[in-house]
This record gives C-alpha cells, sequence and structure tokens, in this order.
C-alpha cells in the first residue's frame, strides 16, 4: 500500500497509458458485437500484424538508432499508415472468410464462434511461419530482414526516447504517454460522432438494431458489416502503432492475452457500447497498475479478471451497458 500511495499519480497515468491501447482494441470487440452478436476471436490478431506493419515500414525506411518522438514522427506517421491499412485488410480478409458465408447462411452462433478462433490460429500462425511460407516461395533472401526468426521478439530498428512534458504529483509526464491517452480519446470521439452523426453511422445503428426492418430501409447488411469490420480493423491499427510507440517490440503470439485484456475491457464497459469500451479499457488499465502496487506485478492479470467478475456480479450489462443499436443520435 506504501508504494501505491507513493507512486500514485505514476500507476494512474501509466495505467491510463495502458488502458487506453485496451480501449482502441475493444472498440473493434464491441462494434462487431453490436452489429452481428457474436465475438470476433480474430481480432486480437488483427492487432497483432498491425504491430508489425509498424516495425516492416520502419525497417524498409531505415530508421535506426535512437530519436526523440518529435525527430522519428515522420516514420512513425508512414507507419501509422500502414498499420492502419494492415489491420484493416486482415480485419476484411476475417470478415470475408471466417464470417460472411456463415451470416448468410444463418449458421449457428456457436459455428461462427468457431470460425473465429480458427482465423485467429491462422492468421497467428502464418506470421509465425513466415520464414517457412517465404523459403517456399524463394524469397527467403529478399524477404530476410522481414521474415527471420519469427517466433522471437521483433523489434522496432529505431528506439523512441520518451522526453518529460508535464509533471503531475511527484511524476514527469513523458510525451509518448500523453500521445497514447490523447490519440485514444481523439479517435473514440471520432468514432462516436461518426457513429451517431453520419449515414454509414445511422446504417450500422439500424442494422444492430433491426437488422430485417433495417434492409427493408435500404441498408445494405453486408457492406454494414465489412464497414464495422474495417472501422474496427482501423482503430486496432492505430493502437498496434500506440502500442509500438510505448513497448517497441513484438511477437506473433503478443495479441493473445492483450486482445484477452480488451475483450475484457469491452465486456466492463457494456459490449456493444462505444463509450463503454474506453471507460472499460482506462479503469482496467488503472485497476492493474494499482493492483501491481498494492499486491505486485504478478497479480496483474488475476486483477483484471476479478474485476470482471465482480462488475458482472453486480451489473451483468457492465458499465454502461447501452447496445450500439440503441446510441441515441
Amino acid at each position: 500500500m506504501e508504494f501505491l500511495i507513493g507512486n500514485f499519480a505514476e500507476l494512474t497515468i501509466t495505467g491510463l497509458v495502458l488502458g487506453s491501447v485496451y480501449a482502441l482494441v475493444a472498440l473493434g470487440y464491441t462494434l462487431v458485437y453490436g452489429v452481428l452478436q457474436l465475438i470476433n476471436f480474430a481480432h486480437s490478431e488483427v492487432f497483432m500484424w498491425g504491430t508489425y506493419a509498424v516495425v516492416w515500414v520502419l525497417t524498409l525506411l531505415g530508421a535506426s538508432g535512437t530519436s526523440s518522438l518529435a525527430g522519428a514522427a515522420g516514420y512513425l506517421a508512414i507507419a501509422l499508415v500502414a498499420a492502419v491499412l494492415m489491420s484493416g485488410g486482415v480485419a476484411l480478409i476475417v470478415e470475408r472468410f471466417a464470417y460472411r458465408r456463415l451470416v448468410r447462411q444463418n449458421a449457428p452462433k456457436y459455428i461462427i464462434l468457431i470460425s473465429a478462433i480458427g482465423a485467429s490460429f491462422v492468421l497467428s500462425e502464418i506470421m509465425g511461419l513466415r520464414d517457412k511460407i517465404a523459403g517456399f516461395l524463394g524469397l527467403q533472401g529478399v524477404l530476410g530482414d522481414y521474415v527471420n526468426n519469427p517466433r522471437n521478439t521483433s523489434t522496432l530498428p529505431v528506439e523512441i526516447k520518451p522526453e518529460p512534458v508535464l509533471q503531475i504529483g511527484n511524476y514527469m509526464v513523458r510525451d509518448t504517454e500523453l500521445l497514447i491517452i490523447i490519440s485514444a480519446l481523439i479517435m473514440m470521439f471520432v468514432l462516436d460522432q461518426f457513429i451517431r452523426r453520419t449515414s454509414f453511422g445511422r446504417q450500422i445503428r439500424a442494422v444492430a438494431q433491426d437488422p430485417e426492418a433495417a434492409s427493408l430501409m435500404g441498408a445494405n447488411s453486408t457492406n454494414v458489416v465489412r464497414l464495422t469490420f474495417l472501422i474496427g480493423g482501423v482503430m486496432a491499427g492505430v493502437a498496434a502503432t500506440l502500442y509500438m510507440i510505448k513497448v517497441g517490440a513484438t511477437g506473433f503470439n503478443v495479441g493473445f492475452v492483450l486482445g484477452v485484456k480488451a475483450f475484457t475491457a469491452a465486456v466492463l464497459g457494456g459490449i456493444g457500447n462505444l463509450r463503454g469500451a474506453l471507460l472499460g479499457g482506462l479503469i482496467l488499465g488503472i485497476a492493474e497498475n494499482y493492483a501491481s502496487g498494492i499486491l505486485g506485478s504478478e497479480w496483474r492479470d488475476v486483477t483484471a479478471f476479478v474485476l470482471l467478475v465482480l462488475v458482472l456480479l453486480v451489473r451483468p450489462s457492465g458499465l454502461l451497458g447501452e447496445s450500439l443499436g440503441r446510441a441515441r443520435a
């Protein structure tokens, strides 16, 4: 407890940073659930592919050494675009091959969930076996920088050195931390306004509330589902870039634990609720840090799921609980 009190500001800020990444990934879970009433278990791998896009683009651009956030801004902007395109593209592939046909045939939900779990393993193992795939295609020499040691951790070729910019209590907040928190809030606001104010957003809400009535009113449910997966992928790409700025390393299985935490955040805030995903992510990140400060870092993961169980016992619909289909215009 003394450690928590003495480092309260640091644990709070770093918890918000971690929670911001959870929240952005959680948006993908909550969007798909809001429209299809299904969990996209492959979304964690959509995030993972985005992290590799960041590493590969910076490697291709020749970034190296140590740099400040401002000095690497140009590289990171290009990496962000690449991560968004990669994660968005992978999300569309998941929708096309793991969901669309089964949804059209009104397959039982457990079948679709199994399909999503299978897609998750396929995406993970493709990344973990990319050296074998490149060798089979005769591209091992050309792609050596991108496929070597696929089962090991891949790190950014350039180290982003955080710089202190603001003091809160006894903790100096770094520029990378402010970037992550502010970026998550901005993306959440933009997505919330898109869903509430635009024609596409109204179609998403209409399909989430009543697919048959939405079709009668001219909404194309297939396009709406595709758009929903794409938006979730875009958010995962942003989260992947921010994650790499903070952590600087990734692996073929990096999405598993983080994906489970993001799903927990979505359920905690109210699955199907966009603002709930943000709230759940921030609460989860802070709660994990506080528990680490009191009990030790080995209790971090336990805390996340104990918190989830306690909230669901009191409020099964989550903290906010309002579904995407019932979101107010």
